[in-house]
C-alpha cells in the first residue's frame, strides 16, 4: 500500500469509527456477506453483537496497524488460522468478502465513499487477505 493509500483508510476509519455502535447495529457488513453467501450464517452465533464488537475491534487494530504491517501480521496469522478451525475455506465468496465490505462502505458512508477511498480499502482487504490465506491454507490457496 501507498502512504497515501494508507491515510485514505485510516481517515475514512476514523469517520465511522465514532459511530461504531450504530454501524454494528445496523450490522451492514455482516448483513451484507449473509445476503451474498447465506450459506457462511450458519458459521456464526444467533446474536451477532458480540461478533460485531469484534470485527469493529479487529478494525481498528489493522488500520492503525497499515502503517507498520509487521506489528498486526503475527495476530492475522493467528485469526487466519483460528477461522479455519471455525470452517471457513479459502474458496472466494460470490462477490467476496472484500467485495462485501466495499459494498458495506458505499451503503454507509455515502459520498464520503470516493473512488480513491474505495481503492484504497480494496487494497487494504487483498493485502490482508492474501497474506492471511497463504498463512491459513499455503501459498497454493493465496
Amino acid at each position: 500500500m501507498t502512504p497515501d493509500q494508507v491515510k485514505l483508510v485510516q481517515d475514512s476509519f476514523a469517520k465511522v469509527a465514532p459511530i461504531s455502535d450504530t454501524y454494528r447495529r445496523r450490522a451492514v457488513l455482516t448483513g451484507r456477506l449473509f445476503e451474498i453467501a447465506p450459506q457462511v450464517r450458519a458459521m456464526f452465533p444467533d446474536d451477532m453483537s458480540e461478533q460485531r464488537k469484534k470485527l469493529m475491534a479487529t478494525l481498528a487494530i489493522v488500520v492503525n496497524g497499515l502503517n507498520n504491517l509487521d506489528t498486526i501480521l503475527p495476530a492475522a496469522s493467528a485469526l487466519a488460522k483460528r477461522h479455519v478451525g471455525y470452517g471457513a475455506e479459502a474458496g472466494p465468496l460470490p462477490g467476496g468478502w472484500g467485495g462485501t465490505a466495499v459494498d458495506a462502505g458505499k451503503r454507509s458512508w455515502g459520498d464520503a465513499w470516493t473512488p480513491p477511498v474505495a481503492a484504497a480499502w480494496t487494497q487494504a482487504y487483498t493485502t490482508l487477505s492474501g497474506f492471511m490465506i497463504s498463512e491459513a491454507y499455503g501459498q497454493k490457496a493465496a
